[in-house]
């Protein structure tokens, strides 16, 4: 089948597919979390004493005796095999931004040759998958295969269910032989760790006496696009790199602003039910859907959870969406990019920090002017984002997500903190001495009587803003919508780690002079707020005077691609804070460097090749073709009165040419290897390959507007992005 013929049977497959039936969703109550070894079910299983020493290491980390492991594991085993487990896999997550697993059976033999079910502690607790195949940033030769996962409890196993069976899944870190963590969830518990540490400082300053461990929040919002799979199968490089490299704009795209918040279609509404049936089976609170912005687009919104459990989570998440997609006959897109010319998916990260006695450390409540916890903890975060807002764009940094930032749909690359009015004057005031009585926002009274008033918020919400505060958290929302949130967890945590240790020792020593509390307190803020306060911003962050202002007059960095932002990793002031919280040794950080580098290396020539090999083997056949039967009609016609616009046949014959010629330039780069540093080959892939790809796909574009539709290879926007 031709190219364009495999373009429209793809289009008669759809639009003639038989409707997905409907079924009745079973309620919440009989299906949350029935595939999750939690809390709840470990009480079922074992003795009082057995789950008091579990249920305390889930809830503070407490250390785990191996006896209770052997236990433990003794109930897990027979808990999944009542639910049909015949595998389990320590599940982990390389630095891939991908899960990974390795599946073993609970199935051994005797002397006898009869099968046994076996499932010990020890199997629990450790597992060894090969760890020379996974990116380690030079840690270890090649030679070097040994890895080890380890159990986390503090993460609960699940039952993952598939139409091959089901396995227990064990959620699990993942290091070297040496011991260096080769994973993303290590790195967080080690944030979660030192945020903790250096909180309960500044808590017992403060006169808290009652301090349960803190742990830090995610709730991560969800973006993706639906693409029918017969028109991604007819797609090489939605198939292989995410998103299209060509594509004209649909006459018809997001500018009516009707797909926002609209009706779901049908066949999308099924597949939601389907999919938040199996979130609701593994615990994971999905909450809100709807169509985004752009057609095709939707998101999905968990309720927020313990940092490492939403890390785990979101993992799970993805890997459901794309499976569920699947069955329903669609491709799942994460990349952050997908289409030209609109929206892109982002995963806003809601982020807060808080305990079982003083609760949520990020609330300011009705009065923040009298929060001094609050405004201690809010000022860590703003001091954190203005010395490592570099680090936090590259936490963020990929190939596909330099297409979103700065992009009219995401925020720009320039880090900075929105507060609101309220906190925003708040500060200003502390930074002149002052603390003022702050003011809520007052009633939203719309002068009808069937309306009833409310409580309007004290602040608006600032979607050009990175990094904003939202009520009660901060809103990451430069996020990749395809990224693990493992990273920019850890940075989070550990600028806010550094930021209480610094807050700490300043405010013991003003107490010790012998200030009282509120005195010491806005002291403190005060140096904080004029030392770090050029990150605050709460105007429009797409403007033009925005990114000179933030640069030329407040000293903020913008970082536009991830050539630019993945240097910061071996900034001496990232080595030193990694080093001095303990989340990552030098050699850590220096493999997160070299990794993600080579992610972002390979992202863009691959990249690079498909846009060749598709304008030499699609594009260019279907315009010679184009011309081949201008040429004939023309012929036919030569002896009729007509005169024929040979104006089409001229323009498709110069924008191939054109396409060509810049596909040979863009071969010529490829073949390039001679750099002299990773940094090098990065600033070229950025801006010369990439500038190259656009030239490519800019003559490719507009040959899509001439040639004759039926000769057109590659699905089109109007139709992949509307065809459902």
């Amino acid at each position: 089948m031709s190219g364009n013929e495999s373009r429209l049977q793809a289009i008669y497959q759809i639009t003639n597919r038989e409707r997905t039936p409907v079924t009745q969703p079973e309620p919440l109550n009989k299906i949350w979390a029935c595939d999750v070894f939690n809390l709840a079910k470990m009480e079922e299983c074992l003795s009082k004493n057995a789950f008091k020493a579990i249920k305390k290491t889930v809830q503070t980390g407490a250390p785990l005796d191996p006896a209770i492991a052997e236990v433990v594991a003794a109930a897990m085993k027979e808990w999944a095999m009542g639910k049909g487990a015949k595998f389990f896999s320590h599940i982990f997550y390389p630095m891939t931004n991908a899960s990974a697993e390795k599946h073993d059976g609970f199935i051994v033999t005797n002397s006898e040759g009869n099968a046994i079910t076996e499932f010990s502690g020890s199997l629990l607790i450790k597992g060894e998958p090969d760890g020379s195949s996974f990116p380690n940033g030079s840690i270890r030769m090649t030679n070097a295969a040994r890895g080890y996962t380890a159990w986390d409890p503090t993460s609960p196993a699940y039952i993952m269910q598939t139409a091959n069976g089901a396995t227990l899944t064990i959620p699990s870190v993942f290091m070297s032989w040496t011991g260096e963590a080769l994973d993303k969830k290590i790195p967080l518990l080690r944030s979660n760790a030192a945020m903790n540490r250096a909180a309960q400082k500044v808590l017992s300053l403060m006169g808290e006496t009652d301090i349960a461990p803190l742990n830090s929040s995610c709730g991560a919002e969800q973006e993706y696009f639906l693409v029918d799979a017969n028109f991604a199968n007819a797609r090489p490089d939605l198939l292989l790199a995410g998103r299209t490299l060509f594509g004209a704009p649909s006459a018809k795209g997001q500018q009516f602003d009707d797909h926002y918040f609209g009706a779901i279609p049908e066949r999308v509404q099924v597949f939601m039910q389907d999919f938040e049936d199996q979130l609701y089976k593994l615990g994971i609170p999905a909450k809100t859907h709807h169509n985004e912005v752009a057609p095709g687009q939707f998101e999905i919104a968990p309720y927020f959870e313990a940092a490492n459990v939403a890390a785990d989570h979101q993992q799970l998440l993805m890997t459901v969406l794309k499976n569920t997609a699947k069955k329903h006959g669609f491709l799942c897109l994460l990349h952050e990019k997908p289409f030209a010319g609109i929206n892109g998916s982002g995963k806003h990260v809601n982020w807060s920090v808080g305990n079982a006695t003083q609760g949520n450390l990020l609330d300011p409540g009705d009065t923040p002017h009298d929060n001094l916890n609050f405004l201690l903890f809010c000022g860590a975060v703003i001091r954190g984002v203005h010395l490592f807002g570099p680090l936090l764009r590259a936490a963020i940094a990929t190939a596909s997500n330099d297409h979103r930032l700065g992009a009219n749909e995401a925020p720009p690359a320039i880090m900075s903190v929105y507060l609101g009015d309220q906190l925003e004057n708040l500060f200003r005031d502390i930074k002149e001495g002052n603390l003022s009585i702050t003011k809520a926002g007052g009633d939203m009274d719309l002068g009808l009587s069937q309306i009833l008033n409310f409580k309007r918020d004290p602040g608006d919400r600032n979607r050009t803003s990175p990094f904003a505060f939202t009520g009660n958290r901060f809103e990451f929302r430069a996020v990749g919508s395809g990224q693990s949130v493992s990273g920019p967890l850890v940075v989070m945590n550990t600028m806010l780690a550094d930021s209480l240790e610094w807050i700490a020792e300043r405010l013991e020593a003003k107490l010790t002079a012998g200030s009282d509390q509120a005195t010491a307190v806005i002291a403190v803020l005060k140096d904080l707020i004029t030392e770090h306060g050029n990150a605050v911003f709460g105007g429009d962050g797409y403007s033009s005077d925005w990114h000179s202002k933030a640069v030329e007059e407040r000293g903020l960095k913008n970082i536009p691609t991830t050539a630019d932002a993945l240097p910061a990793l071996r900034e001496a002031s990232v080595k030193k804070l990694f080093a001095s919280t303990g989340v990552l040794s030098a050699v850590e950080l220096e493999s997160r460097f070299e990794v993600y580098s080579e992610q972002y290396i390979l992202a863009i020539e691959l990249e690079a090749k498909l846009v060749v090999e598709m304008a030499k083997s699609s594009i260019y056949p279907a315009a010679i073709s184009y011309l081949s039967e201008l040429a004939a009609a023309n012929v036919s016609m030569a002896e009729m009165t007509i005169e024929l616009d040979k104006t089409t046949a001229k323009t498709v014959a110069a924008a191939t040419n054109a396409m060509m010629a810049a596909v040979a330039k863009l071969s010529t780069a490829l073949e390039q290897h001679d750099f002299a540093s990773t940094e090098e080959h990065m600033q070229f892939l950025a801006k010369d390959v990439r500038g190259l790809m656009d030239e490519v796909r800019l003559h490719a574009d507009a040959l899509e507007t001439e040639v004759a539709d039926e000769l057109w290879p590659l699905p089109k926007y109007r139709e992949m992005l509307f065809i459902k």
